[in-house]
């Protein structure tokens, strides 16, 4: 092959590799004629990619199934130079299904300009469509003749986007499960409800959507929907003056499941007064249970339970945290001022509370020992998020200020466990009992966890405890008492 062929050849190569480049927002400016096309990406697991996020390995899609009501992105990219003067680009949309399904924003053009070379098409979804159906995008022309429709190769000409609305599953969560109030009239509190796949507006009805149980007078209201069909922050405001230090009071709103929506993971959520006991913060019992400078740091226990048909101390471990507020809380104390004289960066604790968490990823540790209550348990944090318990126990000093004992409340609260086959529970929590210092650093707690749940436990049922700050502590003696079996999830 002579040396004209070759370089033949290598233009070629280079062109074909340039029209399909996998670079969705790195524009080749050496490219001979410019093209427009379709530049939708996705993971493998079919989730869009949005701009400004980048993938240099993913290709553009042709086909995209949308089992999602959220707003659908669809870019499209100009590879050219910068523009000296705006190009604009019409596209037609056809569908096979009911065209009231859904809108499109722009209707029928793009523009580009100077150095914006990608538009995006909105497709937004005011109604949950029926049937299945198709929405096919076609480029049609644009305002600049020398401008290729599509990329400049004849197997992947990414010119035409045609998605497919498949079945849409619309589930719903919490992402937070309490709040602590403080009692005092006026008093709002914001909280979220997440929607992965979106929601549809006319589809939301609190009478609906929500159930309550409630302790107090408030009302309910929400921001506007807006473009952002990914979650909705409600705001509860107090209307009463609910502050006597020795009563708690309580309301509990649950999500329904409906039928087009599917309540899951955190269902219920708890907004609190709780019972207000006079404590020095600089007792500060809880400091006795975590070190974040250790962030595989655990507290180790002991639960007496079934073991192959005898009741005996069970061993469990789990990691241990504080329980972060605001500088404004009653039960603040400061951790950290970062070495730093800005208070705005100081880090401040709930002197009196501590929580069980993972020090990083999706899986959960093993608050209270839970993982042996059940058999066939799903142990990641979106099925189970109850197995981490982010605010687990509360310290009561004695005397309010005592550094070495007092009571320990297990905060009541609802947590969510599911099973491998997927059938979720929602398990109500509470308990009580002592902490104190058993020898020079080394502190246990001792109290009584109740779960209550009529499927699982056909109620009520308790288990005995035992929570040291050392992995070193006595032997605990055998006790003669009934003990909780394994139950199937």
């Amino acid at each position: 092959m002579n040396l004209t062929k070759i370089i033949s050849v290598l233009s070629i190569v280079v062109l074909l590799y340039s029209s399909c480049s996998k670079d969705d927002y790195r524009l080749d400016s050496q490219n001979i004629t410019p093209f427009i096309r379709f530049n939708f990406l996705a993971t493998d697991a079919g989730v869009p990619l949005e701009y400004p996020a980048v993938n240099t390995t993913f290709l553009p899609l042709t086909t995209y199934e949308n089992k999602s009501v959220k707003t659908l992105k669809v870019p499209v990219t100009l590879s050219s130079a910068t523009l000296k003067s705006a190009v604009k680009a019409n596209f037609i949309t056809t569908t096979s299904g009911d065209p009231d399904t859904f809108t499109v924003e722009p209707a029928t053009q793009l523009l580009f300009q100077g150095n914006k070379l990608t538009d995006t098409i909105y497709l937004s979804f005011d109604k949950r469509w029926k049937d299945k159906q198709t929405i096919t995008l076609k480029l049609d022309n644009t305002s600049d003749a020398d401008i290729h429709i599509g990329n400049l190769n004849a197997t992947a000409l990414n010119d035409t986007f045609t998605i497919n609305l498949g079945e849409v599953v619309t589930p719903y969560t919490f992402p937070v499960k309490d709040f602590i109030i403080k009692g005092q009239i006026g008093e709002t509190t914001d909280f979220k409800v997440n929607f992965p796949n979106g929601f549809v507006p006319s589809e939301i009805d609190e009478n609906s959507i929500f159930k309550f149980v409630n302790g107090f007078e408030y009302s309910l209201t929400h921001d506007d929907y807006g473009d952002n069909r990914s979650s909705i922050t409600y705001h509860l405001k107090l209307l009463e003056d609910i502050q006597i230090d020795d009563v708690r009071y309580e309301t509990k709103i649950s999500l329904a499941t409906t039928a087009n929506y599917i309540a899951t993971g955190n269902i219920n959520l708890t907004i609190a007064k709780p019972i207000k006991s006079p404590r020095d913060v600089q007792a500060n019992p809880a400091s006795k249970f975590y070190d974040l400078s250790n962030q595989f740091y655990l507290t180790y226990g002991e639960n007496w339970f079934d073991k192959s048909g005898t009741c005996a101390w069970q061993a469990f471990n789990a990691f241990t945290f504080p329980v972060v507020v605001t500088k404004d809380n009653e039960n603040a104390i400061l951790y950290s001022d970062k070495g730093t004289a800005n208070p705005n960066d100081d880090v401040y604790h709930d002197a009196f509370k501590i929580g069980f968490n993972v020090a990083t990823g999706t899986s959960t540790t093993n608050s209270f020992n839970l993982k042996r209550w059940f058999t066939n348990e799903a142990t990641a944090g979106a099925s189970s998020p109850g197995f981490n318990i982010t605010s687990a126990l509360e310290f009561f000093p004695d005397k309010g200020n005592s550094k070495t004992s007092g009571k320990v409340l297990v905060i009541p609260q609802d947590i969510t466990i599911a099973g491998t086959n997927k059938n979720s529970h929602i398990i109500a929590i509470s308990g009580e009992g002592t902490y104190k210092e058993i020898s020079a650093g080394l502190f246990e707690i001792s109290f009584e966890l109740k779960l209550t749940n009529d499927t699982l436990f056909g109620g009520t049922v308790s288990g005995l405890y035992k929570i040291y700050n050392n992995k070193t502590y006595p032997k605990i003696n055998a006790i003669n008492a009934d003990c909780p079996k394994e139950v199937t999830l």
